[in-house]
């Protein structure tokens, strides 16, 4: 099976490594010549391709599979309003050209709003009440007059390896610390997207959240004391900061398991978190 990934950056790259390693034949998209280069030496077939925010040179390879997952997400600090959803539109007009069978979208549980309550796939949600417009939007653009079997997967906070909770708030003072994380590892995301795959589990939504939300000052002096930087000074108080809780109990349900628990994601440590 050929499998394309739009956007081989630090959730992409390793999810193309895995289906390699699994079988697949992967191509996938890259904004860095260079990269793509790189890429191509591990076995990844990578192409240079820029939405900006329509595609500047259709690399039809790319589109010449039997899945496709659209990993991209919107650049708010250094791109125009509405340039996202531009490029997801772009998108979806080469997956028809291409007729593409079956496409998954990584999204993000930002979606929903933080009301300090359990969430899940089956809330309605509108312009109104999302936590993130754009990545609603996308959705709706993608489930919108589909000719491919579509499925949806709301990524938690994507953490683990390099990207370490708790080093942003190190040594700060009246940090937001008393809401329940929704963390998910690195390697359980690239083990979701196949699992999808895998079982045909398509027209659906998913969230990819552990089912495990200690609080987020218990991650930070976790990884404070194994990781090996200065924990925050203080927290919050009183405890106003809104959050929530994102259920995984759908995916679970369909037979899947995460393997890593927010208080235990392996990180890669690097001498510079020193305390000293």
């Amino acid at each position: 099976m050929k499998i394309g990934i739009i956007g081989l950056g630090w959730l992409g790259e390793p999810l193309g490594e895995f289906l390699l390693e699994k079988g697949f034949d992967v191509l996938g998209s890259t904004t860095s010549i260079e990269k793509a280069k790189l890429l191509n030496e591990k076995g990844i077939n990578a192409y240079p391709f820029f939405l900006n925010p329509t595609p500047e040179e259709v690399q039809e390879a790319i589109f010449d599979v039997e899945v496709l997952v659209i990993n991209i997400p919107p650049q708010v600090r250094t791109k125009p309003e509405g340039f996202h959803l531009l490029q997801i539109k772009a998108l979806r007009n080469l997956i028809g050209a291409a007729k593409i069978p079956k496409v998954i979208f990584i999204s993000a549980t930002s979606v929903y709003p933080d009301l300090n309550q359990v969430v899940s796939e089956s809330d309605e949600l509108s312009l109104l009440n999302t936590g993130n417009r754009t990545l609603l939007e996308a959705e709706w653009i993608l489930w919108k007059e589909k000719t491919y079997d579509f499925t949806v997967i709301r990524l938690g906070g994507l953490l683990g390896d390099d990207r370490i909770p708790g080093i942003h708030v190190s040594n700060k003072e009246r940090v937001v610390g008393h809401a329940p994380v929704n963390y998910i590892y690195r390697q359980d995301a690239i083990r979701l997207i196949y699992w999808i795959v895998q079982n045909d589990l398509w027209n659906e939504t998913y969230n990819g959240v552990a089912p495990f939300h200690p609080l987020r000052k218990e991650v930070y002096e976790k990884n404070a004391r194994t990781v090996g930087f200065l924990p925050p000074l203080s927290y919050e108080y009183p405890a106003i900061s809104p959050g929530k809780r994102v259920t995984s109990d759908k995916i679970l349900g369909t037979g899947f398991t995460f393997f890593h628990h927010p208080l235990h994601f392996p990180y890669i440590f690097n001498r510079s978190y020193s305390r000293s």
